[in-house]
């Protein structure tokens, strides 16, 4: 068993990390500043440190609990609002990890896993994307994250930190076994905003833009399960203390579902007719973004399991407190 310090391990894809940590027999340790989390998604079986990764003595505090790893999932990430106050962003995110990385340096703290993004692409050159593609950012957001990827190389060859880098695509879904189901606070991707939709707390989901080259004229993004990430964390994790080598791997499913497929079937399982505003196109969205996950296999054994499209929306609207 292994104490593994989860930054934060309070939000929607850390809680479900946390119970798979658990799961397979680590101790789990959350520490969240719970700003844009909950306490009650400390998931049973998990100590809980309150502390914000922007405080250095919070972090290096946390870091005196004989950690044996870090999964470090606190960040900001809402793309546009990085494109309008990107000081925020520059302070939490990359901020946020310079202080733990210190943290861990000066604690003899070695391995980090650390959720990374398909932002750092930005717009695709060829499809499905694989880890040799031009990292070009085009918003802030994927900027912070790209530069802590470059910050962790550093630290990898000056201070022998092993990293595991895991760009995720579009993270969806609830715990498939139903135990965790934190909701997020304030969401801004597309299957929270449906669901709210769906139980009536928003007046009807926005569609921004219908006239792409699609089948449908609506975007298409590679969406996965977040139960399959958190066994990605927990595979990598083993990784990590098998081979004591750094590496950075997408997680995905190189399936790719449009907007209006995921609206439609929302609407056909939940048996809610929920309204729907056609919008003009959003700056900076690509047509379609599909991950080569091949190396996680390779490397991980890791496949998606549970990122069809029924156990995702199922899943959610469970989550939401709709039972189908």
């Amino acid at each position: 068993m292994s104490n593994i310090l989860v930054v934060g391990g309070a939000g929607y894809i850390g809680s479900h990390v946390a119970k798979e940590l658990i799961k397979a027999g680590h101790q789990a340790i959350v520490f969240d500043n719970l700003i844009t989390s909950r306490k009650e998604n400390v998931v049973a079986g998990a100590d809980f440190i309150f502390g914000d990764v922007r405080n250095p003595a919070d972090i290096g505090g946390a870091m005196k609990q004989s950690i044996d790893a870090v999964v470090y999932l606190a960040a900001l990430k809402a793309a546009g609002e990085s494109m309008i106050i990107p000081e925020k962003y520059a302070v939490n995110n990359i901020g946020g990890a310079i202080n733990l990385l210190n943290a861990m340096a000066e604690n003899d703290v070695k391995k980090i896993i650390f959720s990374s993004t398909a932002a750092v692409y930005g717009e695709p050159q060829y499809l499905p994307i694989n880890e040799k593609h031009p990292t070009n950012p085009i918003n802030f957001y994927g900027f912070t994250k790209l530069e802590i990827e470059r910050i962790l190389k550093w630290y990898d060859k000056l201070k022998d930190i092993r990293f595991a880098a895991l760009r995720y695509f579009n993270a969806v879904g609830y715990d498939v076994e139903g135990i965790v189901n934190s909701l997020e606070q304030q969401p801004n991707n597309l299957l929270p905003l449906v669901m709210e939709a769906v139980i009536g707390k928003r007046p009807y989901v926005e569609l921004f833009g219908d006239d792409y080259d699609t089948p449908d004229g609506t975007c298409i993004r590679d969406y996965i399960h977040v139960s399959d990430l958190a066994s990605a964390h927990l595979l990598a994790l083993g990784y990590l203390e098998k081979y004591d080598a750094s590496f950075t791997a997408n997680l995905g499913t190189a399936n790719g579902l449009s907007v209006k497929e995921i609206i439609n079937s929302v609407k056909k399982i939940s048996g809610v007719d929920f309204a729907v505003k056609l919008s003009p196109r959003r700056p900076g969205d690509a047509p379609k973004l599909l991950a080569n996950s091949q190396l996680a296999f390779d490397l991980l054994g890791w496949k998606a399991q549970y990122s069809d499209l029924e156990t995702i929306i199922k899943t959610t609207l469970r989550a939401y407190g709709i039972s189908k």
